[in-house]
């Protein structure tokens, strides 16, 4: 793992990376950041969290970081450990997380709860939509410590890179780390509701979008060419053929759209 600071004093916000060893992106911003060295209106911690995974370009070593939290310091696995230092090191700190998706190109936000804070804040962010955990947050980050994630774009792709360094800006101008001013846009929000789980099979398939509403009855995704059927409305976030071993992504539930102030407010 690896911390640095910019800014003097003791910071009590951070900018988070390399969770994933196969997520790039925000490994660049921190290191674009730690190269350029702007002045900052108060200090800003920057860890680089997974650096063996990173080294390896595998996602983990041995399990999920972002599902091996709170950690022991006598884990077994890599990332068991690495889970509690990495806590105790963003303790007392709002955290940003980069991270990036094999099912989606647009940014987007990842939040534990609907609170003012996470509400105010991702609404200054150039992201497309923002989403709780709901009941499946065991595991991760956002369980121990306080914590905006990020999904940059597309996983290993330029465009999450720049994606990555312009949401890391306008996040630390959004806490008044950085001078300057944000813009603010509306903001739909979604609850996550369930897994979407696939079979085991050679080939598989999603047919809708995600973040766009499917209903009852329409074909959303097939495994060996078997098609899956929504039997109630839902939103797909997270949704793609391959993103992960046992689930094609998850079904969601819209809560709202947060409306950007006007001028006249």
């Amino acid at each position: 793992m690896k911390v640095a600071q910019i800014g003097s004093g003791t910071p009590d916000v951070a900018i988070l990376a390399g969770v994933h060893g196969d997520e790039p992106c925000g490994v660049r911003a921190v290191e674009r950041l730690l190269d350029e060295h702007p002045t900052v209106e108060r200090p800003v911690k920057l860890v680089v969290a997974n650096e063996k995974a990173l080294e390896r370009r595998v996602r983990f070593v041995d399990e999920d970081l972002n599902r091996a939290f709170p950690g022991d310091p006598d884990a077994k696995t890599h990332e068991g450990r690495l889970a509690h230092r990495l806590a105790d090191e963003l303790e007392g700190c709002l955290t940003f997380s980069m991270h990036s998706t094999q099912s989606y190109a647009d940014p987007f936000a990842i939040v534990d709860g609907v609170t003012e804070t996470a509400t105010e804040l991702c609404r200054q962010l150039p992201v497309e939509a923002m989403v709780e955990t709901g009941a499946f947050a065991e595991g991760r980050l956002i369980t121990e410590v306080q914590t905006i994630e990020v999904e940059c774009g597309q996983q290993g792709s330029e465009t999450a890179a720049q994606n990555a360094n312009r949401l890391v800006r306008a996040f630390l101008t959004a806490v008044g780390a950085l001078p300057g001013d944000t813009v603010e846009r509306d903001l739909p929000v979604f609850r996550l509701t369930d897994v979407v789980p696939k079979a085991p099979a050679d080939t598989y398939e999603v047919f809708v979008e995600n973040f766009t509403e499917v209903e009852v009855g329409t074909p959303f995704a097939a495994a060996d060419g078997e098609q899956q059927v929504a039997e109630e409305p839902f939103y797909p976030v997270l949704m793609s053929p391959n993103g992960y071993r046992d689930v094609f992504g998850y079904a969601a539930e819209k809560l709202e759209v947060v409306e950007a102030p006007t001028a006249a407010d």
